[in-house]
């Protein structure tokens, strides 16, 4: 099993609920990040300001971090399909990370592995 971490742009949420519930994975965990990469987070307002006691310019972007697991199979089609839903050639569209999973458990009926995605 693996973990499939996407941080994307806001509006590609719905293209990529699609595609991972067109692949068949069970669920995902869905948060709201702030980050900047090669970008810098470039944007129209850079000002100093004070997070706990430290002076610092906010230059973060909104993006949300999805994460689901899914078995081995699935990774590379959704890894493909993602691409081809965000990549607008531009700086920012996203990264995607894969992370080994050991074990899952269902915690309401004790299934394990694949049988508790």
């Amino acid at each position: 099993m693996k973990e499939v971490v996407m941080i994307v742009r806001p509006e590609k949420l719905e293209e990529i609920k699609k595609i991972i519930d067109d692949i068949g994975c069970g669920g995902m965990t869905l948060s709201t990040v702030m980050g900047c990469g090669t970008q810098k987070g470039a944007s129209a307002e850079k000002g100093v300001n004070e997070i706990k006691g430290y002076k610092t310019t906010i230059n973060l972007l909104p993006k949300i971090q999805i994460e689901i697991v899914v078995d081995d199979q699935y990774v590379e089609p959704i890894i493909m399909k993602i691409r081809e839903a965000c990549a607008s050639e531009h700086v920012g569209d996203g990264k995607i990370f894969i992370r080994n999973i050991e074990e899952a458990v269902r915690i309401r009926t004790g299934e394990r592995g694949s049988r508790a995605l």
